[in-house]
């Protein structure tokens, strides 16, 4: 591509410690290299790794890079969300933020003080006035518990009307799904910024448990010739690279805003197919 287009890159907080070493010595500054826009951490279902979360954050600002918490408002207390707001406000790498509604932990059933993303994004404009960036969710393919594409559309205008300054899709393959979803939010008058979500295939049999998991369509041709390589790790690999590939320059040539990718906490994969885009 000739003008590269912004980049940004998703990790989840490592479980051990070791994970911790190899993300923050040797992930991050490899995907650096590249010169992301940002580094994003999740957050598990109501809140479940919010210390780690946090850690993993203030690994990454210490290091010199922007890094952007996921926060989720099922499980949490307007106090606790405040709370969290104050702790990352007072880190100068840190002024943009994912805000979602997430999941609740498996055999929960209190929703907590904030029902859907919108008020989360309400919330922190009142909180922190307007120079936060917030970012939210997007879902090309609607989102697997919503029966209806419109009302998952407004869903989405709701949040922006509430103060999201742009959006971040989940992972797809067709970009055909991307820019109709774009299309249709800007004619109910949503204009921020929808970056999309690219999911490389790091591992094709457990991109798949997510994409079935998801509602996210992987094209029929494509699972089979994956699935035909059986145990050729080189043939995945290659073949893997050249379909995410062809779906960045699709997306890019259509003028997409950016590309957030996610990363599975590895570096190789990822670093060869932004390199790929910008030969």
């Amino acid at each position: 591509m000739t003008k590269p287009v912004p980049i940004s890159f998703e990790f989840f907080p490592p479980n051990t410690p070791a994970g911790d070493e190899k993300l923050i010595t040797q992930v991050v500054p490899e995907l650096a290299a590249l010169q992301p826009q940002y580094f994003s951490v999740t957050y598990g279902a109501g809140g479940s790794t919010r210390e780690k979360t946090l850690k993993t954050v203030q690994a990454i600002a210490a290091a010199g890079h922007e890094a952007a918490p996921h926060l989720s408002c099922v499980g949490s207390t307007r106090e606790g969300i405040a709370e969290i707001l104050a702790t990352y406000r007072a880190n100068p790498q840190i002024h943009r933020v994912v805000a979602l509604r997430g999941d609740l932990p498996s055999g929960t059933a209190v929703a907590g003080a904030f029902r859907h993303a919108a008020e989360l994004v309400r919330f922190i404009r009142e909180q922190q006035g307007s120079n936060w960036q917030i970012e939210v969710a997007a879902y090309p393919e609607y989102h697997p518990a919503q029966r209806y594409a419109a009302r998952d559309l407004q869903h989405f205008v709701d949040k922006v009307n509430a103060g999201a300054s742009g959006a971040i899709t989940q992972f797809f393959y067709n970009p055909d799904a991307y820019f109709h979803f774009v299309d249709a939010t800007r004619r109910l008058g949503a204009t921020v910024p929808v970056v999309a979500g690219i999911m490389p295939f790091h591992n094709y049999a457990r991109i798949a448990q997510f994409a079935q998991r998801d509602g996210i369509e992987i094209p029929r041709w494509v699972a089979l010739k994956m699935e035909g390589f059986m145990d050729d790790a080189a043939s995945i690999r290659a073949f893997g690279l050249d379909v995410v590939a062809s779906l960045c320059e699709k997306l890019i040539a259509g003028g997409v805003p950016g590309l957030h990718f996610y990363t599975l906490n590895q570096s190789a994969l990822i670093g060869e197919l932004v390199q790929r885009l910008r030969a």
